[in-house]
């Protein structure tokens, strides 16, 4: 497998430059687990989506830990005049929901990988509904990704990006807030076998993903999560 070229292009340098200043402003970065993130290789990295800005924290997070994000992310982003170039020039990846162009995605991020890139995918397909901000039911995408390539898939939390910006809220950029973001360690996937797409493993080892998640979004809080995550419909 080939080491993804992480950091190379006059594009990706401007990014880095946007994000990192952005992202230290806003908040006061409080990072764990840094260690967790393979330093190259095809890589999925499966996050929790509090806010408007989180993906901004991840970004950086991961940057600094020597990885070139790759997000999964709404088509309409992709739509934005100037951004939606950036966005393509930066090999984001972008989700046509409920389309005929659903699979270009999956695809997309099976190849990526394959190549030895960082892919960004939030297993819940949208910002929580939960109304304490827990993670919800995920999705198969991840799964079937995971399964499809045989990458390593490692959990990443955040917290407090929610009183940045809270989704259908106004920023609240003062006072900087803290951020913290953890990754743990890869999910453990070996009884599955790659290339499998038996829907009964799919949602189990979403499942197994959505679990390590949780658990490390309980352990920023300090408080036990639900018994049982909220449910918008896996799929």
């Amino acid at each position: 497998m080939s080491t993804y070229p992480e950091r190379r292009g006059a594009l990706r340098r401007f990014a880095a430059g946007v994000v990192r200043p952005a992202n230290a402003a806003l908040t006061r970065r409080l990072w764990t687990g840094q260690e967790h993130v393979p330093a190259s290789g095809g890589v999925i990295v499966a996050c929790n989506h509090l806010s408007v800005v989180d993906p901004i924290a991840v970004a950086h997070f991961l940057y600094a830990a020597g990885r070139f994000p790759r997000f999964l992310a709404k088509d309409g982003l992709f739509r934005v005049p100037v951004l939606g170039r950036a966005l393509l020039g930066l090999g984001q990846i972008p989700v046509y929901r409920e389309s005929a162009k659903a699979g270009e995605a999956f695809r997309a991020a099976i190849a990526a990988v394959r190549e030895g890139a960082c892919i960004v995918v939030y297993p819940e397909a949208t910002v929580t509904r939960d109304p304490a901000l827990w993670p919800m039911t995920g999705k198969t995408g991840i799964a079937r990704i995971a399964l499809a390539t045989g990458a390593p898939v490692v959990p990443v939390a955040s917290w407090g990006a929610q009183e940045v910006w809270p989704y259908h809220g106004r920023p609240r950029p003062l006072p900087r807030k803290p951020v913290r973001v953890t990754a743990g360690p890869p999910v453990d996937l070996g009884g599955y076998g790659v290339g499998t797409a038996d829907p009964a493993v799919t949602h189990e080892v979403t499942d197994k993903v959505m679990r390590a998640v949780t658990e490390l979004v309980s352990a920023l809080r300090g408080e036990p999560a639900p018994e049982e995550r909220f449910d918008r419909g896996t799929g």
